[in-house]
């Protein structure tokens, strides 16, 4: 399965896969080097398919728990002053995507979207210190009646140009549902209360919409 946020580029890319493979076949005549662009060819068709995958995951809402809103690597776990929302310290967890993870994004906690919004921004390397907030990102405030109100922030790194972000204030919003996408490579913080036991450590992968990042 496929996400729908990568149908026009998946179907963009097949056509120039197939135009591709065909033109070699009629125009170079060494084999070895006709065989070697059909090869990139499809293996950039595979890539394409690889990133816009969204796998089927069954997860159910548990409102005593958060769940990581992204597949990728745990790269901080750190106390930070947040000043957009919160204006306080807040405990934050940020995992890193690469090209190769599914890119689809999940609400950490089921409730009612009390803030979304977009941010123009620079595009530095996801893992820099600053692009938390210079980057491109969205910030989405979710109320849960466990945690309270849960942030995460969808930011766009060096590679990712464009960010989906489905959330609309005054949605009623499902735990493990699609909440957005990031393409190309990116990273999601999520800020929890500081004394939020968490269920996950620094430099551990996780899967969006599966792996519990801290609960009650």
């Amino acid at each position: 399965m496929f996400h729908k946020e990568g149908q026009k580029i998946i179907l963009i890319t097949l056509f120039l896969v197939v135009a591709a493979s065909l033109l070699a076949d009629y125009a170079i005549t060494n084999p070895y080097f006709r065989r070697g662009v059909i090869i990139a060819a499809v293996a950039l068709l595979i890539m394409v398919l690889q990133f816009f995958r969204n796998p089927k995951r069954n997860f159910l809402p548990n409102d005593s728990q958060i769940i990581s809103p992204v597949d990728g690597k745990v790269v901080v776990i750190e106390e930070v002053f947040e000043k957009e929302f919160y204006n306080e310290k807040r405990l934050q967890v940020s995992v890193f995507m690469s090209p190769l993870n599914v890119h689809v994004t999940r609400y950490p906690v089921s409730g009612k979207v009390i803030l979304s919004k977009y941010h123009p921004g620079k595009f530095l390397v996801a893992w820099h210190p600053k692009s938390s907030e210079e980057n491109e990102r969205t910030t989405v405030v979710v109320n849960n009646e466990a945690f309270g109100n849960i942030l995460y922030r969808q930011i766009a790194g060096a590679l990712a140009k464009r960010i989906v972000n489905y959330a609309k204030e005054g949605q009623v919003v499902t735990q493990s549902s699609d909440s957005g996408f990031i393409k190309f490579g990116s990273r999601v913080d999520v800020f929890l209360p500081l004394g939020t036991k968490l269920d996950i450590t620094l430099n551990q992968n996780v899967k969006g919409g599966i792996t519990v990042l801290a609960s009650k």
